[in-house]
């Protein structure tokens, strides 16, 4: 077997609303930088899911401008790296048609031929992007463009995507034979209580429609063939099977809601939980919020998957929107996970870095403007930076060290997952092994509610701390600092309250010498770099910043007693901590993604997590009645 390839991906929807078309290569500002591809290319990818869109390509549906993707895929070839072209990403197609379109799948099996034509070269292909979950999202809870309501139309909706998969394989296949069919879904399971066991099952039947499709499995013996046959398309389903167009690799996007746990005791959840079938009402929760012992999770749905179709895998997407620390555990967690399974006999190809650039409004289901999550490179100031998230998936081929915070376990992983009464996981799991004992951060403050403060935070995101006793906070005494380092050896110094800034780089320079990354508070007014830049323009009256060092000033009125209770600062700083930022930084230039914090703290607010719960509902599509749970 050859050896596992890291391969990246820049979230590229065009998905349309009854407002117009939302571009995230636009709002990501990829559009207008062709130098984003030479980072990419830095991470040490050897393939990029990247975009071909119908939709940008043929904004008229009439005439083609190719020119962005020439002078783009031009590039990446020059940097050998290999391209997957996906031709629609959560989309419909330009203005003229629509998932529900009769016309649909003939136009992008012809769109296919121009690009083909093009771009011959390109031996990988995704035709269309996550089918199942596009249909759900399109025509069955109506967030998307035609905005139906109507399994009728879920169900016409995923057959005109397939239908639109093969031709437009066809048609690259007549101009390159060995061209790859990269097919990519959401793939999760849904658990249940007893009294909903059916429900359960259905979903995790239905989660494998559009690859059972494509492998020509859906006929009259399949399980589902009688349900859609009912709305008429049991023509449409013979064709299918007759001419198939099984994926080369099959592409498993997991994310950490992907998993749902459904349960017909509303008075348990909160209202926006709550939803239901025709029958009966239950809410729809994450399951790893409830079920104890957790479940398999994405481990257990890329088992699932090559035990279901014993074609290569790939893990297509890898994100996780959540602060910096939890990113990376999530990270390396895909990449320890493949490397088990394919020591186990799973043929599992690749792991994707999604979200290159991050992504704009998944919060709001990509119906309105939303929150920003940023991924491998930080966009929030206008120009990609790498977050340590870079460091990671660039080391992980090569079994590189990783960052401190990464060792410990995710929030998916530890006890306060759990934000709603505990149900017993249906099928035995073996315990979790404790984490090794790793690097801590060193707190160190005069004012202890402050030093508390960030305390709690950082037990909150399992980041590993000790907060030094406040007698031993003297900037003056570099002796005692430089013997306290020693002691602890932590991996960096979050000093909270510094007086000034010569404070602050006084401490610097002893946690230089130690090798030692550190992090300033400044009580009081210090310049600010223009634009965010590091390392600062200095001063002639003031040293020079120590590297490694990270200053960040708080003016605001009330000082630290105001930076005690101001959240965001607290989780802004540590992110840029554990990116590896040093200079100075101004707190308000940045901007926060608080929500993301409370998501992973379990402690969302109502309307963050009803869109979330939703957005969820990309991988609620699994099971038997064996994950039912007796109550």
């Amino acid at each position: 077997m050859d050896s596992l390839e890291l391969w990246g991906g820049v979230e590229c929807t065009v998905n349309r609303t009854a407002t117009g078309y939302r571009d995230q290569v636009r709002l990501s500002g990829h559009q207008d930088r062709m130098t984003d591809l030479d980072l990419f290319a830095g991470l040490g990818l050897r393939a990029i899911r990247y975009p071909v869109l119908w939709e940008r390509v043929m904004a008229d549906g009439r005439t083609p401008d190719w020119s962005w993707s020439d002078e783009r895929l031009g590039r990446l070839r020059k940097l050998g790296i290999r391209p997957i072209a996906g031709l629609v990403h959560h989309g419909s197609g330009p203005p003229h048609t629509h998932l529900l379109d009769d016309g649909f799948a003939a136009g992008l099996g012809d769109y296919a031929r121009q690009v083909a034509e093009r771009y011959s070269w390109i031996g990988d292909w995704t035709p269309v992007n996550e089918p199942l979950t596009t249909a759900r999202f399109s025509a069955l809870y109506g967030h998307w463009y035609p905005h139906a309501r109507d399994e009728g139309a879920f169900w016409l909706a995923l057959l005109n995507q397939i239908d639109g998969t093969r031709a437009a394989m066809r048609a690259i296949r007549r101009i390159n034979p060995a061209a790859r069919l990269i097919q990519t879904d959401d793939l999760g399971r849904t658990y249940a209580t007893l009294v909903l066991g059916e429900q359960a099952a259905f979903d995790n039947l239905r989660r494998w429609a559009g690859w059972d499709l494509l492998f020509g499995r859906v006929t009259p013996h399949h399980p589902l063939w009688s349900r859609i046959a009912s709305f008429g398309f049991s023509d449409r389903l013979r064709r299918i099977a007759d001419d198939p167009s099984p994926p080369d690799i099959v592409g498993v996007n997991h994310y950490l809601t992907s998993d749902r746990f459904l349960d017909h005791r509303l008075q348990r959840y909160p209202p926006h939980t709550h939803g239901g079938n025709a029958r009966r009402a239950y809410a729809d929760v994450e399951a790893i919020r409830v079920l104890d012992p957790p479940p398999p999770g994405l481990a257990g749905a890329l088992r699932e998957a090559w035990d279901r179709y014993g074609t290569p895998i790939a893990v297509t997407e890898v994100h996780n929107g959540c602060t910096r620390e939890e990113q990376l555990r999530w990270a390396a967690e895909a990449w320890d996970g493949c490397v088990t399974l394919r020591q186990q006999g799973v043929d599992i190809r690749a792991v994707t870095a999604w979200s290159l650039l991050g992504s704009q409004g998944w919060d709001t289901l990509l119906t309105r403007p939303g929150t920003y999550e940023a991924g491998v490179f930080d966009i929030s100031d206008g120009v990609p930076r790498p977050t340590a998230l870079a460091s990671l998936w660039k080391g992980l081929p090569t079994a590189a060290e990783r960052h401190p915070v990464a060792h410990a376990p995710g929030w998916w992983r530890r006890p306060d997952r759990l934000v709603y009464p505990a149900i017993p996981y249906p099928i035995k799991t073996p315990p979790l092994s404790e984490a090794h004992s790793v690097p801590v951060l060193l707190i160190w403050s005069r004012d202890n509610t402050l030093a508390q403060t960030w305390s709690e935070q950082c037990r909150k995101r399992g980041i590993a701390h000790y907060v030094a006793p406040c007698e031993t906070h003297d900037g003056e005494h570099q002796p005692d600092m430089a013997m306290m380092l020693d002691g602890v050896r932590p991996w960096a110094l979050a000093h909270l309250d510094a007086r000034n800034m010569a404070d602050a780089i006084r401490v610097a320079r002893v946690c230089q010498n130690k090798r030692v990354a550190s992090l300033h508070l400044i009580a009081g007014p210090a310049r600010i770099a223009p634009n965010d830049v590091s390392p600062p323009v200095q001063d002639d009256a003031r040293p020079p910043i120590p590297p490694g060092a990270l200053l960040i000033p708080w003016e605001q009125e009330g000082g630290f007693a105001d930076c005690r209770s101001n959240l965001a600062l607290l989780n802004r700083a540590l992110d840029l901590l554990i990116d590896g930022r040093d200079g100075l930084h101004d707190p308000v230039r940045s901007p926060v993604e608080s929500s993301h914090t409370e998501m992973c703290s379990g402690t969302t607010s109502p309307e963050v997590a009803a869109s979330m719960a939703k957005r969820g509902r990309r991988a609620a599509v699994t099971a038997a009645f064996g994950d039912a749970v007796r109550t």
